[in-house]
């Protein structure tokens, strides 16, 4: 075969293959950023997905119990007794998933 047909091939090869990559954002650079809470907030993203994936069975619920506590650290959920939700969007939906014991960061006594 010749080189020529050769290199043909293989960029016709190359250019058919899709990339994907992550969305791209662009901001002025008059606007401030901190790019170390962006990795923080993907970093505690993927740890609560992770979470999910080793659980045996999720549970899903649409309204969340009486009596719930709202709690932000060290991400946001629900409190409910001995059972902690955290919200999550399904379908355009608010949805509640029923995560372990979240780990406190602060110091224990």
């Amino acid at each position: 075969m010749k080189p020529w047909l050769i290199c043909l091939l293989a960029g016709a090869v190359l250019m058919s293959a899709k990339s994907h990559s992550g969305t791209v954002v662009v901001r002025p650079s008059s606007t401030p950023f901190n790019a170390f809470a962006v990795r923080d907030r993907v970093l505690q993203q993927d740890q609560w997905q992770e979470s999910l994936r080793q659980q045996q069975q999720i549970i899903m619920i649409q309204s969340l119990p009486l009596g719930c506590l709202a709690v932000r650290l060290p991400f946001a959920y629900f409190s409910c007794g001995q059972q902690f939700y955290r919200p999550y969007q399904y379908r355009d939906k608010p949805v509640y998933i029923q995560i372990d014991p979240p780990m406190s960061d602060s110091p224990s006594q």
